[in-house]
């Protein structure tokens, strides 16, 4: 019997041919500043493509330059991001994975200098002086150490919106197989979900129903706008950590209310709408997932140190999630999946490109 974790998986009519997904990482390597991705993205994804991830899914790639969480992070809103990425994408499907692309706008937490060793000591915002910009939020309330944001009024939450539909159709141009989107880890949706961040009193904020508001706005046009037979994957912040702020209850309503639009699974990870005091360890995140599938019923991908073949197998046969996405461990090991399919017994799972075969576990 192949285990869970080497079976495939159906999102609409995507077939995925595990359920090991490589999670969103920023590489901060588009050095030309212009979201346009690079032969080092190629490599990045194609190789862990190669080395046999089911779903492949992007770094946060902006909808709009402001959306950037720095200068060097990948976009989708213009022809030449487009066209760039289509080559990756096509390149990663050729070695049997599927593309998601993250959609994402880093919202209060943007213009910040990218997380690389050449930049090591220097935090905060990236002055316009430097390249960077004004960034935006729910209110003029900064994210600690950085800059004052401009308060997004409601032709600007509009703006936002069209932002997202328009990169959707971009990425469908690419020939991305999903979308994901990038309601987390206090990023321009997740500062309006939180209440520690959204003190609005319009429609967009006020109560659960209107800091809601604008996630829902942009997953329905964001359904709309996507091709039906391809899915819609959502990131969420299950919990803020923090007394008063988001937390379960909230992520399991909205999750409902998702899966009514036509959001066909959730991406579960924690925190980064404030700073909060957060005790990590292996699998830290995975009972969220848990409690978001058991009360909703929608496919839930676990995320954090997951680490091991033997304890993400372990995951998905306990039912607490559906699809496990490796982050940091994919940083050391682009065929973790491989090994993954040796230690939990399965002698050809049909991972490796035809080259690579004298190269098997």
């Amino acid at each position: 019997m192949v285990p869970e974790l080497l079976s495939p998986a159906v999102l609409r009519d995507v077939e995925i041919r595990n359920r090991m997904w490589l999670a969103p990482m920023c590489q901060y390597m588009v050095e030309a500043r212009d979201g346009v991705p690079t032969d080092w993205h190629l490599m990045h994804l194609g190789a862990r493509a190669a080395g046999g991830f089911g779903l492949v899914i992007t770094e946060a790639t902006a909808v709009s330059p402001t959306g950037r969480i720095s200068a060097q992070d990948t976009g989708l809103w213009n022809d030449e991001q487009t066209q760039a990425w289509s080559r990756i994408v096509s390149f990663c499907q050729a070695q049997g994975a599927k593309v998601a692309v993250q959609l994402a706008h880093a919202g209060r937490k943007a213009s910040t200098w990218p997380m690389l060793p050449k930049y090591a000591g220097r935090h905060g915002t990236v002055p316009e002086l430097a390249g960077g910009w004004i960034p935006e939020g729910p209110t003029d309330e900064p994210f600690p150490g950085l800059e004052t944001p401009d308060a997004l009024d409601t032709a600007a939450i509009t703006r936002v919106i069209d932002d997202f539909v328009a990169a959707a159709h971009r990425a469908e141009q690419a020939g991305f197989d999903a979308v994901e989107l990038h309601f987390a880890h206090g990023y321009l949706v997740h500062s309006f979900l939180s209440p520690l961040v959204n003190t609005r009193t319009d429609e967009y904020g006020g109560n659960d129903t209107g800091r809601s508001r604008l996630a829902l706005e942009i997953a329905r046009a964001v359904r709309d706008a996507w091709p039906a037979h391809k899915p819609l994957i959502v990131r969420i912040s299950a919990t803020d950590w923090i007394d008063g702020g988001w937390h379960t209850r909230h992520s399991i309503e909205l999750a409902c209310t998702l899966s009514r639009i036509g959001v066909d699974a959730l991406h579960v990870s924690t925190g980064g709408a404030v700073i909060a005091d957060i005790a990590v360890k292996p699998e830290y995140q995975v009972g969220f997932a848990r409690s978001i599938r058991e009360a909703t019923g929608i496919p839930v991908a676990a995320v954090g140190l997951i680490t091991e073949p033997v304890h993400a197998q372990e995951i998905l046969a306990r039912g607490d999630a559906d699809h496990v996405a490796v982050g940091r461990a994919a940083l050391r090991e682009p065929s973790w999946p491989q090994r993954a399919a040796h230690e939990l017994g399965v002698r050809d799972a049909g991972l490796y490109p035809g080259p690579y075969r004298r190269g098997s576990w």
